[in-house]
C-alpha cells in the first residue's frame, strides 16, 4: 500500500527528533560547572553525567536499529522519544548525582531507540532521485543544533537554572510525539523478524569494552581501572575479542542482528569508512578548539558559540545543496571535494591559532571547515542507503550511526592522548622562562597545531579513499515507487 502523507512533512518530524538528540549533546556540556557545585558532586560523578548517556547510546544502536525492523520504525521512533523526554524531565529533577546518571542512562536508551529510524523512514517514504535532498536537511539540522545548543545552555544557565537545560527538551519532546503519530507513516517491512538475542549480547558487550576503553582510557592513563587486576587495554581487548565473536555469530545466525551481506557493497563499505575517518576529524577539531576557546583565550560559553556560528551556517546552507548533487551526480567528486575543504579548514585553523586570536580570526577557516562537512555528511548517509536493499536499510543505519560514535570515541581518545604529550613536553620547554598561565597558554597553542595535524592525515585518508567509490548506475524511479509496506492506520 502506498503512502499518502507528505513526504516533506515526515522529514520535518524526524529532523525534531534528530534535533534533540543533538541539541542534548551540545547543550548538557554548558551546564557541567553548574551541575558540579549545586549537586555537590565529584568531578568523577559530573564527568559521569555525560559519559553514562554517550556509552548507553552507543552501545545500544545497534539493537535499536534491529527494533526497528521488527516493530516498525514509525513505532521505534515514537518510543525512543517518549523514553528520551521522560528521562529528561527526571534529569531536571535529579537531587543528587546518582540520580542525574540513571537519568541519562534512561536519556541513552531512548536516543539509542530514535537514532537509527530518521534514515531508514527517509528512504522509504522519499524516491532515489530526492533522496539526498531529503538527507542533506536531516544533515542541516547537525549544524543547527550544534549552534543552539551553546547559546541556549549559556543564556539558560546564565539566567535561570541548570535544570531547564533538560525541561527545555520536554515539550519538543512531547511535540515530535505528536507529530510523529500524526504524519509519519507506520512502515513495516515485507517480512516478520526476531531478535537475535545472542547477538544482541554479543554486540553491546563488545562496544560496551571498546567505547568504555576509549572514553576512560585518558583519564586512568591508560592503566589499571580496578587496582591492578583490570586495565583499560584488556578491557578494549575483551571488546575487540566480544565483536570478533559477534562477526563470527552473525555470519551463521539465520536473523542476523546485522546481515553481513551489506558489506559486499563496495560503496557500502566505503561509506561506512569514511562515516568513521569523518567523525574521528570532526570531533578531534571540536575537542581541542572547545578546550581554546574558552579555557586559552578565555572567552564565556556563548562568546564560544558564537564564534562556531560561520561553521555551523556554512553546514546549513552546503547540506541541502550537497545532497541535490549526490542525486543528480552520484557521492565520488561531492565526497571527495567535501574532505579537500575539510582537511583546508582545519589546517587553516591550527595555521591561524594563537595566543591573541579572536571570534575573526576563525571565522574563514571555520568556514571553510563548515563546508567540508556540508559536503560529507549527506553524501555519506545518501551514498550508503542507496547500496543497500530495502529489507536492510534499519542494519545500514545502525552501521552508520555506530561507526559515528565509534569514530568520535576514537578521535577523542587518541586527540586527548596526542594533545597531553604535546602539551607536556611544550610546557617542559616553556615553564623557566614564563610563568605559569602564560606558559599554559603558549603551550596550548603549539599543541593544538601539531594535535590538529591527527585529524588533517584522518581527512587526507578520506579524500584518497573517495577514488574508490564505484560511479554510480542510473536508476529510474517514480515519485509514487515506495520499497516497503505500508500498515493500515486507523489513526489517519
Amino acid at each position: 500500500m502506498k503512502s499518502n502523507r507528505n513526504p516533506w512533512l515526515v522529514l520535518l518530524v524526524v529532523c525534531v527528533g534528530t534535533f534533540i538528540i543533538l541539541l542534548n549533546a551540545t547543550i548538557v556540556n554548558v551546564a557541567i560547572p553548574t551541575m558540579l557545585s549545586s549537586l555537590k558532586a565529584s568531578l568523577d560523578q559530573v564527568l559521569w553525567v555525560v559519559n553514562a548517556y554517550l556509552l548507553t547510546f552507543a552501545v545500544l544502536l545497534l539493537t535499536g536499529s534491529r527494533l526497528g525492523d521488527i516493530f516498525g520504525q514509525r513505532n521505534v521512533f515514537i518510543a525512543g522519544l517518549a523514553v528520551f523526554s521522560a528521562a529528561a524531565a527526571l534529569s531536571g529533577l535529579a537531587r543528587s548525582p546518582n540520580e542525574l546518571i540513571a537519568a541519562q542512562v534512561a536519556m541513552g536508551i531512548g536516543a539509542a531507540l530514535l537514532t537509527p529510524q530518521p534514515l531508514v523512514i527517509i528512504s522509504a517514504v522519499f524516491p532515489l532521485e530526492r533522496r539526498g535532498a531529503a538527507i542533506g536537511i536531516l544533515s542541516g539540522v547537525t549544524g543547527l543544533a550544534a549552534l543552539a545548543g551553546p547559546v541556549l545552555g549559556g543564556l539558560i544557565v546564565t539566567d535561570l537554572d541548570w535544570r531547564w537545560v533538560f525541561f527545555l527538551l520536554v515539550p519538543i519532546g512531547a511535540a515530535g510525539i505528536v507529530l510523529a503519530y500524526l504524519l509519519v507513516p507506520d512502515l513495516r517491512p515485507g517480512a516478520r523478524h526476531r531478535l537475535d538475542l545472542v547477538g544482541v549480547v554479543l554486540a553491546s558487550a563488545g562496544l560496551f569494552g571498546i567505547v568504555f576503553g576509549l572514553i576512560e582510557g585518558q583519564r586512568y592513563e591508560w592503566g589499571a581501572v580496578a587496582g591492578s587486576v583490570i586495565t583499560i587495554p584488556e578491557i578494549i581487548g575483551a571488546g575487540i575479542v566480544a565483536m570478533a565473536l559477534f562477526l563470527l555469530w552473525e555470519g551463521r545466525g539465520a536473523e542476523p542482528l546485522i546481515p553481513l551481506s551489506i558489506f559486499r557493497s563496495r560503496n557500502f563499505s566505503v561509506m561506512v569508512w569514511l562515516n568513521g575517518l569523518l567523525f574521528f576529524a570532526l570531533f578531534g577539531l571540536l575537542f581541542t578548539t572547545t578546550i581554546d576557546l574558552q579555557s586559552v583565550l578565555g572567552m564565556s560559553a556563548i562568546q564560544a558559540g558564537l564564534t562556531t556560528i560561520p561553521l555551523t551556517v556554512a553546514l546549513i546552507l552546503v547540506a541541502p545543496l550537497a545532497g541535490r548533487l549526490t542525486d543528480r551526480f552520484g557521492g565520488r567528486y561531492v565526497l571527495l571535494a567535501g574532505f579537500l575543504l575539510l582537511g583546508t579548514g582545519i589546517a587553516a585553523v591550527a595555521i591561524t591559532e594563537s595566543a591573541s586570536a579572536t571570534s575573526l580570526t576563525f571565522a574563514i577557516p571555520l568556514a571553510l571547515t563548515g563546508l567540508g562537512m556540508g559536503s560529507v555528511i549527506a553524501p555519506v548517509m545518501t551514498e550508503a542507503m542507496n547500496e543497500v536493499a530495502p529489507a536492510l536499510a534499519g542494519a545500514a543505519s545502525g552501521v552508520l550511526n555506530t561507526t559515528r560514535q565509534l569514530g568520535s570515541a576514537v578521535g577523542l581518545a587518541v586527540t586527548g592522548a596526542v594533545l597531553q604529550n604535546r602539551l607536556s613536553s611544550a610546557l617542559h620547554d616553556r615553564a623557566v622562562a614564563e610563568s605559569a598561565h602564560q606558559a599554559f597558554v603558549n603551550g596550548y597553542t603549539a599543541a593544538m597545531r601539531s594535535t590538529l595535524g591527527v585529524a588533517v592525515v584522518a581527512v587526507a585518508v578520506g579524500a584518497v579513499s573517495c577514488m574508490l567509490i564505484a560511479r554510480r548506475v542510473r536508476v529510474s524511479a517514480t515519485p509514487d515507487r515506495r520499497d516497503v509496506r505500508v500498515a493500515v492506520e486507523t489513526s489517519s
